[in-house]
Parts: structure tokens; sequence; C-alpha cells
């Protein structure tokens, strides 16, 4: 079974596309190299300040 196709059921799906789009909004600020030792992990950069009221006024106005 290919795993690197997507449902195409999904493709469909708002809740999908919605979910994707914020993935991708935010992928270039995920750095994959671990901070202080070699744990797998990474790490979320932190947002601007700028970027935060954005968020925090698009979500206000979703909900109002």
């Amino acid at each position: 079974m290919d795993t690197t196709k997507i449902d195409p059921k999904l493709l469909n799906s708002p809740l999908f596309q919605e979910l994707m789009a914020e993935g991708l909004a935010m992928q270039d600020r995920f750095a994959a190299e671990p901070v202080y030792a070699k744990t797998g992990k990474g790490y979320l950069k932190s947002a601007g300040v700028d970027e935060l009221k954005k968020i925090k006024q698009a979500t206000q106005q979703k909900a109002g």
C-alpha cells in the first residue's frame, strides 16, 4: 500500500483543507534540528508579536 497518497475524500474535506493551510503557513517556523542535544525532536520558532496579533484578530473575527 502506498502511504504517500492522500485519500481523495480528505482532499474535499473543509476541515482537512483548513488544517493543511495552517500547517503550511507555519512550516517555515519549524526547525527540525535539536536545540541542545541529539534528541531527534525539533522545535517551533517563536512567532513575532505582530504575527500573534494577526492570529488573535483572525480568531476573534471567526468567532464573532
